[in-house]
């Protein structure tokens, strides 16, 4: 089986299992969902969504935000992980996007990377999500499974990642694509205890062919 092969089999799994996949982050905007991918790195977005839940309330917008106090972030931000660092961002973010962008999040995934504490992953999701770009976000989960069902090969940076689940996704699924593995990563193909005798594609899994009996009693 080629990793096109691979992928189209994977995809009508997907498509018949989870048609219409979304992020669990809770936003209503796309200055939301910008913040809550920002707190989301190293932290759950179980824990995401209780912390935006009052910062939005405190701060609804671009603007509100932009004449923070970093202390004042900080307070609102500090039971998530690296919550000093993020506080910095957050402001920073406000003010760039204020200075440079005229108050609106750029649609534009180059654009988005010239706000700090925004990388290629985060601009992927925020271009994907809410601008509906054909873009693909390589996160942890993005990165192990594609690479324990064999959609890439020998791909040990992100890029290498994106780049090779670029080339056998159709781009009007990229989108689904992202949250597809996401979701199985998170869920399903976990990063110590995998639990594949509960994956709907294990049939199609490389990481699996090659473990048969190692990971299914979990």
């Amino acid at each position: 089986m080629t990793r096109k092969q691979r992928a189209q089999a994977i995809i009508e799994w997907f498509q018949n299992h989870s048609p219409e996949p979304e992020t669990e982050l809770v936003y209503t905007t796309p200055y939301q969902l910008l913040v809550a991918v920002i707190l989301s790195a190293q932290c759950t977005d179980k824990r995401v969504n209780i912390i935006t839940r009052d910062f939005f309330s405190v701060f609804p917008d671009v603007e509100s935000l932009s004449t923070a106090n970093e202390s004042d972030i900080y307070e609102l931000i500090k039971s998530c992980s690296y919550p000093n660092n993020k506080a910095k961002h957050l402001l920073g973010m406000a003010n760039t996007v204020i200075s440079q962008f005229g108050g609106s999040i750029p649609e534009d995934p180059d654009d988005l990377q010239k706000i700090p504490g925004v990388g290629r992953k985060t601009a992927h999701v925020v271009g994907s999500v809410v601008f509906g770009k054909a873009l693909m976000a390589v996160d942890t989960h993005v990165f192990r499974v594609s690479n324990r069902l064999g959609l890439v090969k020998n791909a040990t940076t992100p890029l290498a990642v994106e780049k090779q689940l670029v080339a056998i996704f159709p781009e009007s699924l990229l989108h689904k694509a992202h949250h597809w593995l996401i979701l199985h990563g998170r869920y399903i193909c976990k990063a110590r205890k995998p639990l594949c005798n509960k994956c709907g594609i294990s049939m199609f899994c490389v990481f699996f062919k090659d473990n048969p009996s190692k990971f299914v009693d979990n």
